[in-house]
């Protein structure tokens, strides 16, 4: 649950003419011994229990260091950084788009040459942003989707072909992003596009077909879980790995013509306390134990560049400034219509 700062830190800011934090955080943990003579500060839209056994490991070995760990959404964070010059020593957020304008605006400082140096070019941004994590862009399907044991669809054609062949099964339980509220969603809606143009079509059998619109991968899954929904497109496969217990009768099926893959990016602010220590942490998150870890507390796939030659269906959205191009107003504009006009079939 989100929850505001209190008026009353308004106030004390106030007070010592210090600018106010007021974007919301969604949960906040303290790692590490009391004592520590250094607390290390980080911002990240990643669940806390995901990130609680990298915190440890990290800790372990630096036994005079604490972590702060805040949790907030995607446009919190950037609000926290680009408006508010929040102080944090290591940002993390599964926006590439929004991290990638932090970078580009000025708000991340220069990584230490070793950081960068290994990672795959569509895994970095400069010497200012790096991937830490990959995960695949998933379609959701319970098992009553196929009728008469049909097989899953392995293609947006074969998910196309499957939902015009049996419009009265998927009328109304068909679950995907709001691209509107979700910058997740549209993030990826807009990766569809510049891969193929089959998303127009799916939209507008979608469309007809009544489907609902999201915010969340966690309300689809429900949705799924629930008996709601049959389909969920586009969900993040972190949270479907993590919410789908064996037998629930869903799988997670990473589409063959092309599965959308999120980098998780990370970057210090110009304005850190201890740079030092976070870009000993994100030196620690990039090491073998450390994705090890990452992959272990939350599916995301080890960041090696051998994963995409051996599953080429998965494409990595790549750090690159096309990422900025769809932050335009107009542009935004522009897509979201085409979409709702795509989705608003009689």
């Amino acid at each position: 649950m989100r929850y505001a700062l209190v008026p009353l830190l308004v106030l004390i800011a106030a007070l010592l003419g210090q600018p106010a934090l007021a974007f919301e955080i969604e949960a906040e943990h303290r790692f590490g011994p009391e004592g520590a003579t250094n607390e290390l500060a980080v911002l990240s839209t990643t669940d806390i229990s995901f990130f609680a056994p990298l915190a440890e490991a990290f800790l372990a070995r630096q036994p005079n260091l604490a972590l702060r760990y805040v949790q907030a959404g995607s446009q919190d964070l950037y609000r926290a950084i680009d408006g508010e010059g929040a102080a944090f020593d290591l940002v993390i957020s599964s926006a590439m788009d929004l991290q990638m304008k932090l970078a580009n605006d000025g708000y991340a400082r220069a990584l230490p040459a070793d950081l960068v140096a290994e990672l795959p070019v569509w895994a970095r941004w400069r010497d200012r942003l790096v991937s830490i994590a990959q995960e695949p862009v998933v379609l959701l399907l319970a098992d009553a989707a196929l009728p008469d044991g049909m097989a899953p669809p392995r293609s947006r054609r074969d998910l196309i072909a499957l939902l015009r062949d049996h419009p009265q099964l998927f009328a109304g339980r068909i679950g995907t992003y709001d691209p509107r509220i979700s910058g997740a969603g549209y993030l990826f809606l807009t990766q569809d596009a510049r891969m193929s143009d089959s998303i127009w079509r799916l939209a507008e059998v979608m469309g007809r077909l009544d489907a609902r619109l999201y915010c969340c991968s966690g309300d689809m899954i429900a949705g799924l879980l629930s008996g709601d929904l049959l389909v969920g497109y586009n969900v993040l496969g972190s949270y479907a790995a993590a919410n789908l217990p064996e037998g629930s009768g869903v799988q997670a099926i990473a589409l063959e013509d092309f599965t959308v893959t999120l980098q998780r990016t990370a970057l210090i602010p110009v304005n850190a306390p201890l740079p030092e220590a976070g870009a000993a942490l994100l030196r620690f998150l990039l090491s073998d134990e450390g994705q090890l870890i990452q992959s272990r507390a939350t599916g995301f796939a080890v960041m090696r560049p051998e994963t995409f030659a051996t599953q080429p269906w998965l494409r990595p959205i790549r750090l690159d400034p096309g990422l900025l191009s769809s932050l335009d107003s107009m542009t935004r504009r522009r897509f979201l219509a085409e979409w709702t006009a795509a989705l608003d079939q009689p």
